[in-house]
């Protein structure tokens, strides 16, 4: 019997279902994958005291990879929000131990309506101790930004040396998204040797919550099924697009990505590939 494959986040859990591991295990349910979640966090803003993020002890996050692991195991792993120094080195610490090929390192630093959700003090840990596991790490413009030392980022020039100077981290790819941009959606890969733009066209909506996060695991569950970096991340960027463009909301906040857009509509959007240096 073939099995699917495996593939890990750990990351967040939002109270509203669009983002953070909800958004990663929908992803992975939609692209055929068997999913497993390690929670770093519960995001929701409690009533009284207005606090947003309420972090796991280090030991719930390590029985939680433990299980999984000797449970399932895992072809492919993505991180997203890991907050704090201390759950980032813990996370450098499990993935040495464990033997996973495939690591996507989404640094979230802040939410869709620019809630915190990384401290001060762990920026030094991201970049020296996770970064240079990763086979590809996923910043959109802000979070590049930011480890850059909140360089501006302009247009698309801006985002090939962004990704150029990103990869002097470690990691073996680097794909910065051009989400803020004006016009086309355009993201930037690059691997140490050569640029790769992907464009998909800029849909008009407000409506986006957890679609960097989408993005990050849809690449995450390509890449466990074998597909090359470039093809997963072009397959990806389809797939969060067409989840874009039927994104829809319950109340008049931002809503969702349709994660099932793909399976519910059959047309996927077209994405445009082009190597430019």
């Amino acid at each position: 019997m073939n099995y699917p494959s495996r593939v890990i986040t750990i990351a967040g859990s939002a109270a509203g279902g669009s983002a953070g591991i909800q958004a990663d295990l929908k992803t992975f349910q939609e692209l055929d994958v068997y999913g497993m979640s390690v929670v770093t966090a519960i995001v929701g803003r409690h009533p009284t005291t207005d606090r947003n993020v309420h972090p796991m002890t280090l030991e719930a996050i390590e029985a939680q990879f433990v299980t999984a692991m000797r449970q399932v195991g895992a072809d492919a792993l993505k991180t997203g929000m890991l907050f704090s120094k201390e759950v980032i080195e813990t996370t450098a610490k499990l993935l040495k131990s464990a033997s996973i090929e495939q690591i996507v390192v989404d640094p979230v630093m802040v939410g869709k309506l620019d809630s915190k959700l990384l401290e001060d003090d762990a920026i030094e840990a991201l970049q020296k101790q996770l970064i240079p596991l990763a086979t590809i790490i996923t910043p959109n413009m802000p979070e590049a930004s930011f480890l850059l030392g909140d360089r501006k980022l302009e247009k698309v020039a801006d985002l090939v040396q962004a990704a150029k100077d990103l990869h002097q981290y470690g990691a073996s790819y680097v794909l910065v998204k051009g989400g803020r941009l004006d016009g086309p959606a355009i993201d930037v890969l690059y691997d140490g040797e050569h640029v790769t733009t992907f464009e998909a066209p800029r849909i008009d909506t407000v409506h986006t919550s957890g679609a960097g996060c989408s993005y990050s695991a849809a690449i995450a569950a390509y890449l466990a099924k074998g597909i090359p970096v470039v093809n997963a991340v072009q397959l990806a960027k389809s797939y969060v697009t067409t989840a874009i463009a039927h994104g829809f909301s319950y109340t008049d906040a931002v809503g969702p990505t349709d994660h099932a857009a793909l399976r519910n509509y059959g047309e996927a959007y077209p994405i445009k590939v082009e190597q430019i240096d």
